[in-house]
């Protein structure tokens, strides 16, 4: 069975292609922001994932529809990567340290898109990443992959440090909830 997604999707704002595969593969990621690049291949190194993701983006207005728009394209290729759910764990959690901060992340792939998120940002960017689009990326990641996201950075002084916490958590707590296990839904009524 492929567990992979592929997503085009194009506005006046952004073209951009993904391809997600859980189980591992390629990684080539280019979204014209250098540390969002860098988080993003975080995400795929630590989370086992195989991640191609090609944009254009309006950049001369600055870095939001970009990051937005890639969480909504990857969060639609991990929904066609995770298909109906049956035989996988379901959830996941992981504390990530990065020096100084301490980040959380819950993941239940329930069909229910949900997200909490806590963290406080001391820099406004980090180079030209608006550090204030870490939530955007997560909630719409969330909403479009029908994933319940906890996130929570419980400490930390350095923006890098606390936003690279973050993604390396929902990395091992993705990697988890998806791995095989058994071969229905787990849940009480049958399907998520």
């Amino acid at each position: 069975m492929s567990r992979t997604g592929v997503v085009h999707r194009a506005t006046r704002e952004t073209d951009i292609l993904v391809r997600l595969d859980l189980d591992g593969g390629e990684r080539n990621i280019a979204t014209g922001v250098g540390f969002f690049d860098h988080m993003l291949t975080a995400l795929a190194v630590h989370g086992g994932l195989g991640l191609a993701v090609q944009t254009k983006g309006d950049l001369e207005v600055d870095c939001h529809h970009t990051v937005e728009d890639v969480g909504i394209v990857l969060g639609q290729a991990l929904a066609k990567a995770l298909g109906d759910k049956a035989g996988l764990a379901r959830y996941g959690h992981a504390f990530i340290p990065m020096d100084e901060a301490l980040g959380f992340c819950g993941v239940d792939l329930s069909g229910r898109p949900f997200l909490v998120f806590q963290a406080c940002f001391p820099e406004e960017r980090v180079g030209a990443f608006d550090t204030c689009m870490t939530e955007e990326f997560f909630r719409a990641l969330a909403m479009h992959s029908g994933i319940t996201l906890h996130l929570e950075c419980r400490y930390g002084k350095n923006s890098h440090h606390i936003i690279e916490a973050l993604f390396k958590a929902f990395a091992h707590a993705l990697k988890d909830a998806a791995k095989p296990e058994g071969k229905s839904v787990l849940s009480s009524k049958g399907m998520l």
